[in-house]
């Protein structure tokens, strides 16, 4: 079997080294990929939103496969285009896809089929939304309605804050604003075809820069895996009330869902409640759950395109799994770039760790640079997740990157 992954970061090296594993792959292509992924695919230096030439390299290659990783390229429409040129795609089309790219879409899809979420309103315009937050008080959520990389949110604990927001958030289009609900936070990841749903685990990751949940929002510094927080009863909970609802009120409105949903879920006293969807692995979850799979993940993922999850039952190690995210000085705001990275191999023989590449690159000298804002992933498994995270930071101590950093406390909601 053919495949193409469309990518750069992490999530995408993680999803080539699962595919690559499976007897029926012939090839493997990853574009535009990095040094991670050249380990296991073929790298091909077309961007991720490319569709035209996405889809051309698919005709050329007679690939089999699709498997997008990124929201923009879904967004963007390649599941359509690719559909029109007789190819087989792991994602949802760009209709399915404003289940992420607006959040608006989301909620009244949501109150339309009953799914618990936070009350809202959107707003077009600043001035209506400052006089609504001069009502409502903090705290109190704002919110980019379109795509932000996992920055457009802002938890508002004062009303300061939240007309700060306002003024940030609404030159790029609408905003949402929310009640703030309570709990703790926690996403599943569910495979679709578009009536059949097969999970494909729960996590926990850590949105803020810095140790204690301090620091700006970012596109998350680390994740483990199982969620303690979600017992099997939550989980089945949020299957029987949010995911289930959700396939079925898209297929009603005739765009079925068909890919990796990803629930942002916050456990509240009154059970879970839909935070936000995104239509596609999270990152860094997605290297932390894909360490735990012990299936072949390649004819999963074709069941998708084909509407025959329904015949699917994945198998998954009973080890915990952790990701931690090594991000460079200056991130997220002005990560700084180009630093020599030494010492994977090191890390990497440490029994129990994986490491994936997120932002690197080869330099001229041939050593590895830091070319991103966050640039390693340095994951672990163990039998419990305590030892999974003395593995994974034991690796971090063994790379040699002063340009770089990480948080030293991810897993602390499970380990106290």
């Amino acid at each position: 079997m053919r495949v193409l992954v469309i990518g750069a970061g992490g999530r995408e090296h993680a999803l080539c080294a699962a595919i690559a594993r499976s007897p029926l792959l012939t090839r493997l292509w990853c574009a535009p990929g990095n040094p991670g992924t050249a380990s296991v695919a073929e790298n091909v230096a077309i961007a991720a939103d490319d569709v035209a030439s996405l889809v051309g390299f698919a005709q050329r290659e007679a690939v089999d496969l699709v498997v997008p990783g990124p929201e923009a390229s879904l967004v963007a429409g390649i599941a359509d285009a690719l559909a029109e040129a007789g190819i087989a795609c792991c994602g949802p089309t760009r209709a399915a896809a404003r289940l992420e790219a607006s959040k608006s879409f989301t909620k009244t899809l949501c109150d339309e089929a009953g799914i618990p979420t936070a009350l809202w309103e959107r707003f077009d315009e600043a001035a209506p939304a400052h006089d609504f937050i001069s009502r409502r008080g903090a705290p109190i959520v704002v919110k980019a309605d379109g795509l932000a990389a996992g920055k457009g949110v802002v938890v508002a604990a004062t009303e300061a804050e939240a007309h700060a927001a306002i003024d940030r958030l609404i030159g790029q289009g609408p905003v949402v604003i929310e009640e703030c609900l309570h709990g703790e936070e926690a996403s599943v990841f569910v495979l679709c075809d578009g009536g059949n749903a097969v999970l494909l685990g729960a996590a926990q990751d850590h949105k803020r820069a810095f140790d204690g949940d301090r620091g700006p929002n970012t596109g998350g510094m680390g994740a483990y895996t199982p969620a303690p927080a979600l017992t099997s009863p939550l989980l089945e909970e949020t299957m029987d009330r949010i995911v289930r609802p959700t396939l079925a009120a898209m297929a009603a409105r005739g765009t079925p869902f068909r890919g990796i949903l990803f629930a942002g879920l916050m456990l509240t006293d009154a059970g879970p409640h839909l935070i936000e969807y995104n239509v596609r692995f999270g990152d860094p979850e997605c290297q932390a759950i894909l360490l735990r799979l012990r299936s072949d993940l390649l004819p999963a993922l074709l069941a998708v395109p084909d509407g025959a999850l329904d015949a699917f039952d994945l198998r998954w190690s009973d080890d915990a799994s952790i990701c931690i995210v090594l991000a460079a000085d200056g991130y997220p705001d002005a990560p700084r770039t180009g630093s020599v990275i030494r010492g994977l191999d090191r890390a990497s023989a440490i029994p129990g760790v994986t490491i994936y590449h997120a932002g690197t690159v080869h330099g001229a000298d041939g050593d590895l640079h830091a070319a991103g804002g966050r640039v390693l992933n340095v994951c672990a498994t163990g039998a419990t997740l305590r030892a999974a995270r003395d593995a994974a930071y034991a690796a971090v101590d063994a790379i040699d990157w002063p340009g770089g950093f990480c948080r030293r406390d991810i897993g602390w909601r499970a380990l106290g």
